[in-house]
């Protein structure tokens, strides 16, 4: 009460009270520091009106300190004053006014550190740093309201800028796009690209070109070059991708005609990438989950194939070698690629059936086919090479396969060699070109041409033909066959099954594989069976795994189109029937083989006609009597004609070649033998 007696009741603010003895010791061992209010209108005036008030704010500080022992003084150390812009107050209570209106957001902040600092260290700092913000200017103004801003404040003006900036980048994209899709693309002319012939041209060069002729084609009646037709751009496009990509033309050109532009180029960018190994756990000795922890021990990074297989494992990482780790000495697994187990799944061998695996080498289908029939039943395993059986029968043992006969036979000439020994199932993973494994022989670029494509679907009907004649009928479960291939080419692919489906009673049925894309029921100028729709057709740039084919067929009966009744097979017609399946396979699948089968058959008829007529053939001459006496050719014509006399007609006597006719003759007397002369 004795501190607050000379002041107004208003003058201390009820949180400063408590700190006013305080603050009186303090400033008894220390001077006092005098405050300058200085006026930002007068600064350019007189310094004695600046000197005169700076004497005014001290005059008042000691009064007031004086009659209250200093409890104004406190007041001043808790309360620093701030700069006055224009006239200064003059009163007693200016500088807790002036206080009073700063932000209530640092009084408390100051009054905890005036409560937990000491006496003699806070009371002068606190007045230092408050002088010092007292002579800040607006700009320090500023500076204390960016200290003071809330964390969700300065988290909304970053965003803010972050916004600013997105839409600015936005705004540059459009304009580039738009810049992009106004010009138009100059498509280099064969002038100008003889010219640089000797010029080496840079990879990223060559496909700023593909990516242009790209865009071209995709609005191409906008952005064209007047007077330039599509197939320049796609012949370009060509040439620039087999440049790139270390293709042929022809192949390139060819890829082209199956896929879009976009596709294609996608197709050839994939086919460059490796895929993912992938191992085939063997089911007759362990099981995918004991396999992974094994190879997970070792060090190998693997997750499951995919949901499509249960016995599929991915390798990720390996620090091993896969294919030299005991579990594969033991024959715990198989390598083998991912889209060759299809064929197997679309096969479904069932146990105890008999099953023909037509091209087996190194055995990884042929395992499989073993595999799901449980170790039961029959397997032939035939290949051309008997080298390439070697692995065959390696394998085999390594996997514990018990029910398996390698044999070397023509996959041409199997329906012969099984003629009464006839499959449940066949499986035919015909020799292709390789233009889906691209990725593991990277030679197919260079190596292989059209001519050698066209070259593979012909042996491929055949073996197609020759396998369905090796395939039962005449059974519920059995009769079904799949046929597949490690090539995209429509030749090797489409063109065989439609070839297949003209020559032979069958029929195209669902594989049961819920992934790949359906066939193709038409290319360029050709149109194939609907029914060809229900194959499988797989791709690197869209499932991950090598280009593959596949197409399972059932068989109907052993009839064969243009054939109403079985005939009896004589001598003459094994030789026909052999003959018609030799040009059968010539043909062209468009072609009808009725025409040559008639003519032969009106010829036979021909020949019959003759030998009834009595023209006999020459195995069989009529047989001469002995003392027979051949008349000559010339009695012959001159029989009928009597106006001669006997005397006048030339007769020639007959050859007596044999010894018994000259020795009859020597017997005869003159007169008989004038007579027979005569006669």
């Amino acid at each position: 009460t004795t501190y607050q007696h000379h002041l107004p009741l208003s003058s201390h603010p009820p949180h400063q009270s408590i700190m006013v003895a305080k603050r009186s010791k303090s400033k008894e061992r220390k001077p006092e520091k005098k405050r300058v209010v200085e006026e930002e209108e007068d600064v350019v005036s007189d310094e004695s009106s600046s000197e005169d008030e700076e004497e005014e704010v001290p005059m008042n500080d000691d009064d007031s300190s004086s009659s209250d022992d200093d409890s104004s003084d406190d007041d001043d150390d808790e309360k620093p004053e701030v700069v006055v812009k224009g006239k200064a107050f003059s009163d007693q209570n200016s500088k807790w006014l002036k206080l009073a209106s700063k932000d209530d957001k640092n009084k408390t902040k100051k009054t905890s550190q005036l409560l937990s600092s000491s006496d003699e260290e806070d009371g002068d700092d606190g007045d230092d740093d408050d002088d010092d913000d007292n002579k800040s200017s607006d700009g320090d103004d500023d500076s204390d309201s960016d200290d003071e801003e809330l964390e969700i404040e300065r988290q909304s003006r970053l965003l803010d800028a972050e916004r600013q900036q997105e839409k600015e980048e936005a705004e540059d994209e459009m304009r580039d796009m738009v810049d992009r899709h106004t010009e138009v693309y100059h498509l280099p002319t064969k002038e100008e690209l003889e010219q640089d012939v000797d010029r080496v041209i840079p990879p990223s060069e060559i496909r700023s070109h593909i990516d242009s002729i790209l865009e071209v084609l995709a609005d191409f009646k906008q952005r064209r070059e007047p007077g330039r037709p599509r197939s320049d751009y796609m012949e370009a496009l060509a040439a620039f991708m087999a440049d790139l990509f270390g293709y042929l033309p022809e192949l390139m050109t060819y890829f082209l005609t199956m896929f879009s532009p976009a596709e294609a180029l996608e197709f050839v960018e994939y086919s460059d990438k490796p895929r993912p190994m992938v191992v085939r756990t063997n089911t007759l000795k362990t099981r995918r989950k004991d396999l992974a922890m094994a190879l997970m021990k070792r060090g190998v990074s693997l997750d499951p194939l995919a949901s499509w297989s249960k016995v599929g494992l991915k390798i990720i990482e390996s620090p091993v070698p896969v294919g030299a780790t005991p579990e594969y000495l033991s024959g715990h697994y198989m390598l083998q690629s991912a889209a060759s187990m299809c064929p197997v799944m679309a096969l479904s061998p069932q146990p105890d059936e008999r099953v023909l695996d037509m091209s087996a080498a190194p055995g990884g289908k042929t395992s499989y086919i073993a595999q799901l029939m449980r170790n039961t039943g029959l397997i032939f395993a035939n290949d051309l090479r008997p080298d390439r059986q070697k692995a065959t029968v390696a394998n085999m043992h390594r996997l514990g396969v018990k029910n398996v006969i390698a044999c070397v036979h023509d996959g041409r000439k199997i329906g012969y060699h099984f003629k009464q020994f006839k499959f449940d199932r066949v499986l035919l993973d015909a020799p292709c070109s390789g233009l889906g494994v691209i990725s593991r022989d990277p030679s197919v670029k260079v190596q292989r041409t059209l001519a050698d494509v066209n070259k593979c679907g012909h042996l491929q009907k055949e073996l197609l033909l020759a396998a369905i004649d090796a395939l039962k009928f005449k059974n519920t479960t059995g009769g079904v066959m799949v046929y597949s291939t490690c090539s995209v080419s429509v030749a090797e692919n489409e063109e065989v099954v439609n070839y297949a489906l003209q020559k032979r009673d069958i029929k195209i049925i669902d594989s049961g594989l819920e992934f790949g894309r359906p066939g193709f029921t038409r290319y360029q100028n050709r149109r194939f069976h609907p029914s060809v729709a229900l194959t499988r057709r797989f791709y690197p740039h869209v499932h991950n795994m090598d280009g593959f084919y596949v197409c399972k067929i059932q068989k109907l009966s052993d009839k064969r189109p243009g054939e109403e009744k079985p005939k009896k097979k004589t001598g003459d017609d094994d030789s026909d029937d052999s003959d018609d399946v030799a040009e059968g396979v010539e043909e062209k699948a468009d072609a009808a083989p009725v025409d040559k089968k008639t003519t032969k058959a009106k010829n036979n008829k021909q020949q019959q006609q003759q030998q009834r007529n009595g023209k006999r053939s020459s195995k069989h001459p009529k047989r001469k009597r002995k003392n027979e006496l051949v008349e000559p050719e010339s009695k012959k014509k001159n029989k009928g004609d009597l106006s001669l006399p006997p005397s006048k007609v030339n007769v020639s006597k007959p050859k007596k070649s044999n010894k018994k006719a000259n020795k009859l003759s020597a017997k005869m007397t003159m007169p008989r033998r004038k007579k027979t002369t005569e006669e």
